[in-house]
């Protein structure tokens, strides 16, 4: 199978109804992803929605959205942000690729993790984030791109009970 063509672009405000449908999406289909509730997403409004597809262009933050270029569908979303609460470090947040995008065949991951490195480069020597400790698939993803575990665990937001995973990932 052909691979498809992705176009890899900043989020804008103006992007805010795509923006909106594709977290809606990705607080569905794995919710313990994300710091957010369903819930929660649901009741944002359109202002707040703006300013999420505005995090693309703000300083010291991206948020890249993966657009399949023969349907139009926004194929995955990655956003990093420079986080004081850990050192002013480049930190990526947002993972989320669309089932049908996801797989060996795919390259949206690899394409939107690329976009961000190249941001993250601009922050700091490194690019961190947190991933629920039930989630192996997304820590065997993380691994395979050259992520690592240091050791650090933090609650997760929605659950104190449970833990996230520090990782971190050299970029020079």
């Amino acid at each position: 199978m052909a691979k498809k063509r992705i176009e890899v672009r900043a989020t804008t405000a103006d992007d805010w109804q795509q923006v909106r449908a594709l977290r809606l999406e990705m607080l569905a289909d794995t919710p313990i992803a994300f710091g957010e509730t369903l819930e929660a997403a649901q009741c944002v409004t359109e202002a707040g929605w703006r300013e999420r597809g505005r995090r693309g262009t703000n300083p010291h933050s991206t948020a890249l959205v993966a657009i399949d270029l023969d349907t139009g569908a926004w194929a995955g979303i990655m956003g990093g942000y420079v986080d004081d609460a850990v050192g002013s470090k480049p930190l990526l947040v947002g993972v989320y690729v669309s089932p049908a995008y996801r797989g060996k065949n795919s390259h949206v991951t690899d394409l939107l993790l690329a976009g961000v490195e190249e941001w993250a480069r601009g922050e700091g020597d490194e690019l961190m984030l947190h991933v629920h400790e039930s989630n192996p698939r997304a820590i065997a993803a993380y691994e395979r791109r050259g992520f690592h575990a240091t050791g650090v665990t933090v609650p997760y937001v929605l659950d104190p009970s449970t833990r996230e995973l520090e990782m971190r990932k050299r970029l020079r």
